[in-house]
């Protein structure tokens, strides 16, 4: 049985925009057709912290979707994908996703992701954490969800933001199969004791 090439993008509120349009631009080239969704509060972060707009954003996705279209395609489990992407995961989207509060795309479309049993990505970006952060996380990990915080590998030797953003997107890749030759592999330790 073949598999749609298709993914959902979601990106929230949280710092690290950067993450989302990556992983876009990684998808696009891997001929993977994403579509994305875009809270408000991202808007509002990519506008603080971003050197692109909203329109690069959507240019890079295969199709947009409001996050007040509850009724998108990708928020029915009928419409296959790979799964799901946040990035980045602002605790709000963990906590809706988390609770099984669906009254957004975001939410919703996670949801169906899980309960398909299909691969939930959540690259949450927050620090330090409290109990109930943590106590969500653990929530999405049981319900079959993989929390993915973006934390650079120093192993890798980054030169640069890009090089620790592409490694870290790389990684989160990893665990859809898609490699798109990005990741610097641990060598191992050759002899080191």
């Amino acid at each position: 049985m073949t598999h749609p090439r298709r993914m959902i993008v979601g990106i929230s509120g949280a710092s690290g925009v950067v993450y989302g349009k990556r992983i876009l631009e990684l998808l696009r080239d891997l001929e993977i057709e994403t579509h994305l969704i875009m809270s408000r509060a991202a808007c509002i972060t990519l506008a603080a912290e971003a050197i692109f707009t909203r329109q690069d954003l959507e240019a890079l996705a295969t199709t947009t979707h409001s996050n007040k279209d509850i009724g998108a395609v990708c928020s029915s489990g009928s419409y296959r994908t790979l799964g799901m992407i946040v990035a980045p995961c602002s605790v709000k989207t963990l906590a809706e996703i988390a609770t099984g509060t669906t009254d957004n795309l975001i939410s919703r479309a996670a949801d169906v992701v899980l309960k398909e049993r299909r691969r939930l990505v959540l690259m949450l970006r927050e620090t330090p954490l409290h109990l109930g952060h943590i106590r969500n996380m653990a929530q999405v990990t049981e319900m079959g969800g993989i929390i993915y915080p973006p934390v650079p590998a120093f192993y890798a030797k980054p030169q640069s933001i890009e090089d620790m953003v592409d490694h870290t997107v790389g990684r989160v890749l990893d665990l859809f199969d898609l490699d798109p030759g990005i990741v610097r592999r641990w060598p191992g330790t050759q002899g080191v004791e």
